[in-house]
Formats: structure tokens, C-alpha cells, sequence
């Protein structure tokens, strides 16, 4: 977590009072064989091939949707649900937090999106990873934890599958790990399909952000 803690000194303080409060987290414990692969900006066209490719190989995951892209998909969300997923927040129009909370929209922006999701979601990731101390203090008082993560796929700049393969293997990985992956791209998509097995094959089990939180 220590890369992934901001230079400015306010946000790093207030950042470093909340990670023992779960109020943000980047992993999860290292103490059992789990790791949580996680999707953002969904849902979309290609969600029900993830969930496939997914169950294929007895793996769950946490999806950080964008509210505006839920209407109309309430089939698919309960869906997901039933799958054994987990569904979460990722802003409603996918707006970056410390703007949005500058503004004095970001409360409204989490509560849209709460609203679309089924069940009551309590965890949350912010575009592009952005907080600000304001944007943080929100979160909290909305009862939700911010997640970020502790292994990138950088599929969101490289579109080459065998190249995501390498950047999430069992040697990228560890106990804890929470790794950071994106909807709608038929690249991930493609290396997912490695991916999964590889991890399975090297004793993972993969579960949600919540159950990873739980062990």
C-alpha cells in the first residue's frame, strides 16, 4: 500500500488514519491463498462473457459498475448477484471524486448509484484511483469503503492479451492481492481466459473484495 499513498502530505495523513478503520484498503490479508480480481466501468455488452469465463474455472470477482451505464440492465446486475459476484460503486458518471466533491455533487453521485445497484452495496472505487482529503471524508460518511488495489493489469493502456497474462500471473500476484482489471474490452476478456486457470492452477482461490475483507 505504501506506493499507492499520495505525496501530499494532508491527503497521505488522512489516508494513513483510514486504512486501519477499513475505511480504504488496497489488500486484503495475506494469511490464506486468496486474491480478489476486481472490474471497473462495467456493465456492458461483454459483461455475461466475463461471468462465463469467470464460471468456467469456479472463480467470483467484484464488479465497480458505473451508474450510468446501469439503466436498463437490472436483469444483468441480479444476475450477477446470483453468480456469486459482487457488485460495488465506481461513481455514477464516472467523474473524477475530488472534482465532483469539490463541487458538492459527489454525495448525491454515490447515493445514484447505491440506488441503481440491487441490494445495498458498502464498498466503492473512484475513477482513475483519484481522492482528495474532501472526496475521502465523503466516502466515510456515506458508510462505504473506498478500494483501490495492489496489482494493476494495465490493460486500460496495453491491448496485448499475452502481455496482461504476464502482468497478472502467480508470479505478480500474492496472498491478498486485489488486482485491478476493466470491463468492455475484448483484450481482457481474451487474457482472462489464461488468467483464471493459471491462478486456479497455482492454488488460488478467487473471491470477492468482500470475502477477501472477511478471512
Amino acid at each position: 500500500m505504501n506506493a499507492l499513498l499520495p505525496r501530499h502530505h494532508a491527503l497521505r495523513r488522512v489516508v494513513e488514519a483510514a486504512l486501519p478503520r477499513r475505511l480504504l484498503v488496497a489488500r486484503g490479508p495475506r494469511g490464506q491463498r486468496r486474491i480478489a480480481l476486481t472490474f471497473d466501468d462495467g456493465p456492458g455488452e461483454l459483461t455475461r462473457a466475463y461471468l462465463e469465463t469467470l464460471e468456467r474455472h469456479g472463480a467470483r470477482a467484484t464488479f465497480f459498475v458505473v451508474g450510468a451505464e446501469c439503466a436498463g440492465r437490472a436483469p444483468l446486475l441480479a444476475e450477477m448477484l446470483e453468480r456469486g459476484h459482487e457488485l460495488a460503486g465506481h461513481g455514477y458518471s464516472h467523474e473524477r471524486f475530488p472534482v465532483l466533491a469539490a463541487r458538492g455533487e459527489l454525495e448525491s453521485e454515490l447515493a445514484a448509484t447505491r440506488a441503481c445497484l440491487p441490494g445495498q452495496p458498502r464498498r466503492v472505487r473512484p475513477p482513475y484511483g483519484a481522492l482528495s482529503v474532501g472526496s475521502l471524508r465523503v466516502c466515510a460518511r456515506a458508510g462505504v469503503t473506498v478500494v483501490l488495489w495492489s496489482v494493476d493489469s494495465e490493460d486500460w493502456r496495453r491491448h496485448d492479451p499475452p502481455e496482461l497474462v504476464q502482468l497478472v500471473s502467480p508470479h505478480t500476484v500474492e496472498p491478498g492481492s486485489i488486482v485491478l482489471m476493466h470491463e468492455g474490452q475484448p483484450w481482457t476478456l481474451d487474457a482472462l481466459a489464461e488468467i483464471v486457470p493459471a491462478l486456479r492452477r497455482s492454488g488460488y482461490d478467487l473471491v470477492t473484495v468482500g470475502e477477501l475483507l472477511a478471512a
